[in-house]
């Protein structure tokens, strides 16, 4: 990886995040919103195209492919270890209410709007295929795999494949990644 197309950990500091752990990758093609409002854990690969705003806060051994953003406005996005994201999918903490009983859109005065919000948390070992969608106040346990062009807008047990939109289980997924992850600790 060049050296020049991701940003130096000084770098990402002097941009205001909060907290950067070491082996960190963003891609300078990246857009970085409220950068004070974010925490970076080590083993971290932000690729092109990505937009993060708001409060999110990111663990060890994270990936969030090209063409994705995360929204955590004021209320917060959370992806614990091991998580990942694949390219083009949208994490909402916060949305505009679409029933009509409101304005929207970032141009309108707050007391027009009618915000729904809700913290998102991605647990240890959560993947999200292309094109996914994560509408706020939603919690993916443990383990939880969704599959391509899914919709999520409630929280998903753990070590549980689910896809469609809006989402369904498919069947359980299996733990033997959690072997993987020992073995990798131990060596590092």
């Amino acid at each position: 990886m060049s050296s020049n197309s991701f940003y130096s950990r000084e770098e990402l500091l002097d941009l205001g995040i909060k907290e950067v752990g070491s082996n960190v990758f963003i891609s300078r093609k990246a857009s970085l919103y409220g950068c004070s409002n974010m925490s970076i854990g080590s083993n971290v690969r932000i690729d092109d195209f990505c937009v993060l705003s708001g409060k999110i806060v990111l663990g060890n051994h994270i990936h969030i492919a090209v063409y994705s953003a995360l929204f955590g406005g004021h209320t917060g996005i959370e992806m614990k270890d091991f998580s990942g994201i694949s390219s083009r999918c949208t994490i909402y903490a916060e949305s505009d209410d679409y029933s009509g009983k409101f304005l929207t859109n970032p141009t309108v005065p707050d007391e027009y709007l009618g915000l729904v919000k809700g913290k998102v948390i991605l647990n240890k070992h959560v993947i999200i295929g292309s094109g996914s969608v994560v509408l706020p106040n939603c919690e993916l346990g443990e383990g939880v795999a969704v599959g391509c062009m899914s919709s999520v807008h409630k929280s998903l047990q753990e070590w549980n494949i689910y896809f469609g939109s809006p989402c369904k289980r498919i069947k359980s997924r299996k733990k033997d990644l959690l072997k993987l992850e020992e073995k990798l600790m131990k060596s590092l």
